[in-house]
């Protein structure tokens, strides 16, 4: 089953499977997602869903439960 999974600020559209890597999709899509542990901990790679949830990146896939997704990308000038 694929998802589309639309990047904010840039609106970058790109189709995905069911259980990829976030970080795949993003990088097949030319986006990037700062990370740092790659374990959830640090929370370099965290975004926030259209629906106001947050997540790590680096732990998350694409979920089964939507047709399409919105990752909205957080700007920390620090990572």
């Amino acid at each position: 089953m694929s998802v589309h999974i639309r990047f904010l600020p840039d609106d970058v559209l790109i189709e995905a499977q069911v259980g990829e890597p976030i970080l795949a999709v993003a990088k097949r899509a030319g986006v990037s997602i700062p990370t740092g542990c790659l374990m959830g901990s640090c929370h370099a790679c965290e975004v926030e869903l259209g629906n106001g949830d947050t997540i790590c990146a680096c732990i998350s896939a694409v979920p089964p439960s939507e047709s399409e997704v919105t990752i909205n990308l957080f700007f920390d000038p620090t990572w």
